[in-house]
């Protein structure tokens, strides 16, 4: 019973590991291969539709471009008729002022024929004269009407200002005597007296029906809620289903933007409430420009039944080649590293990891190389740890070496200092106490922060030692703002500055003598030191390397090559950061200034 028990439950964790096993190999097929093979779907979906939309709106701007050709065979045809007109040479002598009663009788049964004549164009509704009302047909109304009836309409002014040439009206509702209101276009023109050029003897309108354009317009087929209408550069509506829109313009202001930039193009308003797109064409013997506004839906429905079939065949097809290759590619790259790592694994059991140091180098595969810059970061490991020990024991050496009692100091300075004033030695205890003030400033009972009234001070205690030590060689003054005791900086920043100003600066010039100017002021959040010397000074070149390469050390006596300015300004980053530290300005033979630049603490 026992032993079924055990068999049960071995047979129990058996399973429980084979399913945890399938779990991880579905939730890797999940995240690896399923995941990114859905976004390439959908990727490619999404670009596969948007090169059908093109195609599609393409499709539909050709189509108004063949629409827009019939529709310039039609407003040609009847530009064409109006040319024969205007340039007979009969008309001007009809409509002469100098015409007399019978004259102008012979001329009406003339005009009659030469109207009816241009009527029988199929493109032609009515023809139609306006001429002075002194004409004995004038008041016909069929043909021929007076000027005075004409000048009421909007586009009067506009035929008058382009002279002969003909201008071509929107569609309008005109009322006709004979026959039912009519939506006509018309091409109007001025009829020019040929005795005085500058009279006016008539207009002459030749009316298209705008049912003609319109049945132009309806073999395009290009979407059920769509809206075709023609249009002026500057928006005006010219013709359009919705007679309530005739002559009024474009309400989008993004439409009206583009219209009169190209002679054809495809506009997507996608932002607007309903988004669409504007298809449109030039149509050149008009001027105006035939459009079509096409709901984005219906286009959209139009690539879905294009891709419903391929698309997703070809989709279907790229996936799963994908995955075959994906799964084939991972067995072979599983089995590799497999081989690679027992070999690896029996080669450390049987000889440790230093037997690996004879492959190092000479591996080709990416496990190899991986386990060979693993063993070096080892070894190098090994060793930066073993250095690391060697300089701490090193350093608490020092440390223990270095260890002197400031008090110890203190009172012997000052014991110093009272027997040199017993002797009336003034000069050696001026000395002593002035080593005694630099000593307690610099070392600040071990902090690495002094305030910046203190750090002022030791350089001034340095320079008062330098001033015993080279009499009457130099000067030196302060400019300090106010309100700056409370602040706090890293201890010897300033110190080194004037030092090098003496040491490499004034002490080298030809006099060995000269001036230093200390100032310090606040700069918004940031405090500015500076050390102004007019010494020596060097070549800007130089002294931007002073700040880039550390320089060889000084000897004891003060002279060398360095300037020892480089170990101060990446001390100043560190504290404060890569925006701040030092800069340098100096011009050989006119002297040096030196900048420190601080956030204030």
């Amino acid at each position: 019973m026992k032993s079924l028990l055990k068999r049960s439950r071995d047979y129990g964790l058996l399973m429980l590991k084979g399913v945890m096993g399938v779990k991880s190999w579905l939730l890797a097929y999940i995240v690896f291969i399923l995941i990114p093979a859905s976004i390439l779907l959908h990727a490619y979906t999404q670009k596969s539709s948007q090169i059908l939309e093109e195609e599609v709106t393409y499709t539909m701007l050709q189509t108004l471009k063949q629409a827009s050709i019939n529709l310039d065979y039609q407003f040609d045809s009847v530009r064409d008729k109006s040319n024969t007109i205007f340039m007979n040479p009969k008309l001007h002598l009809y409509l002469s002022s100098t015409a007399s009663v019978g004259q102008q009788l012979d001329s009406l049964k003339e005009l009659r024929y030469l109207v009816d004549n241009a009527q029988t164009n199929p493109n032609v509704f009515r023809v139609r004269l306006f001429v002075n009302g002194n004409r004995l047909y004038a008041g016909e109304k069929i043909n021929f009407f007076t000027l005075d009836t004409l000048k009421d309409r909007p586009w009067f002014q506009q035929v008058r200002e382009a002279g002969g040439t003909i201008l071509w009206t929107g569609a309008y509702l005109e009322s006709y005597i004979d026959t039912e209101s009519t939506y006509v276009f018309s091409g109007a023109r001025i009829l020019r007296d040929p005795d005085d050029y500058e009279r006016i003897s008539g207009y002459l309108l030749i009316d298209v029906a705008e049912k003609t354009i319109e049945h132009i317009l309806s073999k395009m087929k290009l979407t059920k809620e769509g809206h075709i209408y023609l249009a002026a550069p500057d928006g005006t509506i010219k013709s359009s289903n919705e007679k309530d829109l005739l002559g009024k313009s474009l309400k989008s202001a993004e439409v009206l933007e583009v219209l009169g930039q190209s002679d054809e193009g495809i506009i997507p308003l996608m932002k607007d409430k309903n988004p669409r797109y504007v298809i449109y064409t030039h149509v050149h013997s008009t001027g105006w420009l035939l459009v079509a506004e096409v709901p984005k839906a219906e286009i959209t429905s139009r690539v879905i039944a294009l891709n419903q079939f391929s698309g997703v065949a070809t989709l279907f097809g790229v996936t799963i080649l994908f995955l075959l290759l994906v799964f084939l590619l991972l067995a072979v790259i599983v089995r590799g590293m497999n081989r690679r790592i027992q070999t690896v694994i029996m080669m450390i059991r049987r000889e440790g990891i230093d037997s690996l140091d004879d492959r190092i180098g000479t591996s080709d595969t990416l496990l190899e190389k991986s386990v060979d810059h693993l063993i070096h970061r080892v070894h190098d490991l090994m060793e930066e740890t073993y250095r690391s020990k060697a300089q701490e024991r090193e350093a608490q050496l020092r440390a223990l070496q270095a260890q002197i009692n400031p008090h110890f100091l203190y009172n012997t300075l000052d014991t110093i200092n009272w027997i040199a004033i017993g002797r009336k030695a003034h000069d050696i205890s001026q000395m002593i106490d002035g080593l005694a003030k630099y000593f307690r400033l610099s070392l600040n009972k071990g902090r690495d922060f002094v305030s910046i009234s203190d750090e002022l001070n030791l350089a001034k205690v340095y320079l008062e030692i330098q001033q015993t030590r080279f009499p009457k060689s130099f000067t030196f003054y302060f400019s300090i703002d106010e309100d700056l005791d409370h602040y706090q900086m890293p201890k010897l920043t300033l110190q080194p500055l004037v030092e090098n100003a003496l040491l490499h600066g004034i002490r080298k010039s030809k006099g060995k003598s000269g001036t230093i100017h200390i100032r310090a002021c606040r700069d918004g959040a940031d405090l500015v030191l500076s050390v102004t010397d007019n010494g020596i000074g060097m070549e800007q070149e130089l002294a931007d390397s002073l700040l880039t390469e550390p320089q060889p050390d000084l000897r004891s006596d003060g002279e060398g090559s360095s300037y020892g300015l480089y170990n101060v300004n990446e001390r100043i980053k560190l504290f404060a950061g890569e925006a701040y530290g030092l800069s340098i300005r100096s011009k050989l033979g006119e002297g040096t200034t030196v900048s420190v630049r601080i956030k204030i603490e």
